[in-house]
């Protein structure tokens, strides 16, 4: 069984034969928790994929913001994207360090700004050194590039949508944290926060996703079964939430794999569902 949408994930053996095209813009979308050293961008400096520019999400976001890494302005992400040297012609590679991690992210926030080409590479960069492709310590300097930023409404949630979905069902809201977390029996990272989950929600930690070894995304028929083993269907919207509106996104792109309607992705998700206040929380398994 092919995946739906087989063109949003790229091989290493199609990228290694276009890496120098001028189309072909690609992305290191690497993340690493507050604290841990060395840094996503310090992993960078010191290799990467040639031709491939850092795709900082803190600073890629809206500064007025007090949650992490939340959606800029369109106008602002299109500054960084020309930056990047990204245009409304090009198809992005993003990718990071393990295949599974954080590359997503990138996915997601492009097509949340109309650009629809754009896709993961399959692996990242430890499949891609474990084939032994080169990498390389310079810093690209990508040509200017025009990028129209077209905003994707139907894409993002906000806490008003949310608790909207908990007084209705209208929507189907899933949780890419981990177990412990879900249930509320393994304390957050972020400090301050509550444990637990938004009421009537699914659990599927990201990583469920994804071969535990090589970090590649299951294949399409295993995938959509740990999709509808978790209690979703395509029958109703899903939204994805997570931790800090990360690894929601990797449950948003294996739904578009498999050719589910769009989900959307609440960008705000635990970070801000969490906090004290009057937002409900529920404890224990998923009923």
């Amino acid at each position: 069984m092919p995946y739906a949408r087989s063109e949003s994930l790229i091989s290493t053996d199609w990228l290694a034969a276009h890496l120098r095209q001028p189309e072909v813009r690609v992305v290191d979308g690497s993340m690493k928790l507050p604290g841990v050293r060395p840094t996503a961008h310090e992993d960078y400096a010191q290799r990467h994929i040639p031709g491939a520019s850092f795709f900082d999400y803190d600073v890629i976001s809206d500064h007025g913001s007090s949650l992490p890494h939340m959606l800029p302005r369109g106008a602002e992400f299109a500054l960084h994207m020309e930056r990047l040297g990204i245009g409304d012609e090009h198809l992005v590679v993003a990718y990071d360090s393990t295949g599974w991690s954080s590359a997503w992210r990138v996915w997601w926030m492009l097509r949340v700004f109309g650009h629809e080409r754009a896709a993961l590479l399959s692996g990242g960069l430890q499949k891609w050194l474990a084939e032994g492709r080169p990498v390389t310590r310079e810093i690209p300097r990508p040509a200017p590039a025009r990028f129209t930023p077209r905003f994707r409404r139907e894409l993002v949630r906000d806490k008003t949508d949310v608790r909207g979905d908990v007084e209705s069902g209208r929507e189907q809201v899933v949780d890419a944290r981990a177990q412990g977390r879900f249930e509320g029996t393994s304390p957050e990272p972020r400090p301050g926060l509550r444990g637990g989950h938004i009421p009537g929600s699914r659990s599927l930690p990201f990583d469920r996703l994804a071969d535990p070894e090589t970090q590649i995304v299951l294949p399409a028929e295993e995938l959509e079964q740990r999709l509808r083993t978790a209690g979703l269907g395509p029958e109703k919207p899903i939204v994805t939430s997570c931790g800090s509106g990360v690894t929601a996104c990797a449950l948003a792109f294996a739904i578009h794999l498999v050719g589910w309607p769009d989900a959307a992705v609440y960008d705000g998700s635990w970070a801000e569902w969490g906090l004290p206040g009057d937002t409900p929380v529920e404890t224990g398994p998923a009923r």
